[in-house]
């Protein structure tokens, strides 16, 4: 038996090789490989031995030859196939052992000229994998280190690989291929945001235990070459596995939170925000966040930009959490906390405000529609005050309100009163019913909404939404305007003494 090994991370390898020379294989390398195998005192053929011909071009050339790739695709089961090799004295391959040059984590460096990134595009690296995969019926092609033990495991209790798990190191060579020219395109590709032809590659992260139903399988993927991702640096230290609804609401509540650089906390439920709070400290965050609607709090993911202190993570401990997340938590915060086995407590080791994907997807039938994230964070300074007067405090809770009610599914209606939400309402087909919705919330869970503020997701295409609010004592309103009624909102919102803001940005998240 005989096997191809050429890797540039060679984590692993110094095992797999003694265990494939253990087991009676010869044992054939490139360049750096070979080298490596040596010095650990296993005998390697060396490439340029077997093929008769030096690297060239600097190493770019040393694998692409008749005697490596013909050794790696002639079929067993053919006689033309094997008379073919035996002409020529060509010796055939059973394993090829092969992963890729680094191109991704070069090209991402900072600095790193576009030369250097090229000198990272493998070629004879995906042409042997894919030649081995194809030809998988005869040949192992083994791309992951993960895999190493296994495949040794199964030789050594075996003597040969089962053509199951050749099928299986196919599918996950031609996945690995594939992926890398993906990334590879993406970086040509940069310069375009909607390029003709968008290839996106993921990586697994979890297997999920089903989806937003127990009938719906479910796993969570990493897109390579994004900046960040949902779980980057999050280690779990509590709690059962995240399913796919946990991720989805920490989602949305993580979105949520980096808006805000004051200690802030973010209660999502079914991926809406039900209380937002901003205080002094975190602990007020969280107390104005949990009064906003206490009932949906119940089972809620729960979002803060600050350490959990002592006497939060008593008062988190009485509640019930199915998701904690924070950057860092009190010994005796822990330790309350970790006596309610359920709760899932996440540790974010690198809070950041304001990293954001480049691109949002949304999957339709047959294919997907791609968009720029809706990240940049509301300011006040291009925003214009239509009527009303207004004090530093109501835009303290316009700006607040604006900022929460974009993660709100529209139409969506946010009520604002000293940093906190009061009433949301979200994901109606009628904006006038979201205000309904919110001005009723504020009052079942004893928020008086005489005096607060009120955002739109979108401009108000009749004077009835702001009526509502008016007639339950809003004081100010914050909207994108646009609308052909325009004159006739802000005639309602001056005629009921209020103020009115236009922000000039809708923000509908469906």
């Amino acid at each position: 038996m005989r096997a191809l090994i050429s890797v540039y991370d060679k984590t692993g390898i110094d095992d797999f090789a003694r265990g494939l020379a253990e087991l009676g294989w010869d044992l054939v390398a490139s360049g750096g490989t070979a080298a490596h195998l040596e010095s650990l005192g296993l005998t390697v053929e060396r490439v340029e031995e077997l093929t008769e011909f030096p690297e060239m071009l600097g190493g770019r050339v040393k694998t692409l030859h008749p005697r490596i790739h013909a050794g790696i695709l002639a079929r067993r089961d053919r006689d033309d196939d094997v008379s073919t090799l035996e002409e020529h004295e060509i010796e055939p391959f059973d394993l090829v052992c092969i992963n890729l040059y680094p191109f991704e984590r070069v090209a991402a460096q900072r600095g790193v000229t576009e030369a250097e990134a090229v000198e990272m595009i493998d070629i004879g690296g995906p042409s042997m994998l894919r030649g081995a995969a194809k030809n998988f019926a005869h040949v192992a092609p083994v791309c992951r280190p993960e895999r190493y033990a296994f495949v040794i495991d199964e030789l050594r209790s075996h003597g040969s690989l089962s053509a199951e798990t050749k099928r299986e190191l196919a599918a996950e060579a031609f996945a690995t291929t594939a992926a890398y020219e993906a990334a590879i395109a993406a970086w040509f590709g940069d310069r375009e945001p909607f390029p003709e032809t968008l290839v996106v590659a993921l990586d697994k992260v979890l297997d999920l235990s089903y989806g937003e139903n127990p009938h719906q399988r479910s796993a969570y993927y990493r897109e390579r070459g994004a900046r960040t991702d949902l779980l980057a640096r999050v280690e779990q230290v509590h709690g059962k596995d995240l399913s796919f609804n946990n991720l989805n609401d920490l989602s949305g509540g993580r979105a949520l939170a980096r808006e805000f650089a004051l200690p802030a906390c973010v209660i999502v439920k079914h991926a809406n925000p039900c209380g937002v709070g901003v205080g002094a400290t975190l602990e007020e965050a969280y107390d104005k966040a949990l009064a906003s609607d206490p009932v949906s709090a119940y089972g809620g993911i729960v979002v803060v930009n600050r350490e959990i202190d002592d006497a939060l993570g008593e008062k988190l401990a009485q509640q019930f959490v199915e998701v904690l997340f924070a950057p860092g938590y009190s010994e005796a915060a822990l330790a309350a906390l970790t006596q309610r086995q359920n709760v899932r407590i996440l540790l974010d080791h690198e809070r950041r405000r304001g990293v954001v994907d480049s691109r949002h997807y949304k999957r339709v039938q047959g294919g997907l529609l791609v968009q720029d994230p809706d990240s940049e964070i509301e300011e006040r300074d291009t925003w214009e005050a239509v009527t009303g007067t207004i004090d530093e405090k109501q835009w303290g809770d316009l700006v607040f309100a604006m900022r929460v009610c974009k993660h709100v599914a529209s139409n969506a209606i946010v009520l604002v009163k000293d940093l906190a939400t009061i009433g949301i309402g979200a994901g109606q087909m009628s904006r006038v019913d979201s205000v309904r919705i919110a001005v009723e919330k504020a009052r079942e869970f004893g928020h008086d909404p005489a005096g607060a503020v009120l955002a739109s997701d979108a401009f108000f295409p009749f004077a009835d939404g702001p009526q509502l609010a008016l007639e339950a004592g809003v004081a100010a309103i914050v909207q994108p305007g646009g609308s052909r009624r325009d004159d006739e909102v802000i005639e309602a919102v001056s005629a009921a003494g209020a103020a009115m803001v236009f922000t000039g940005r809708r923000h509908f998240r469906h």
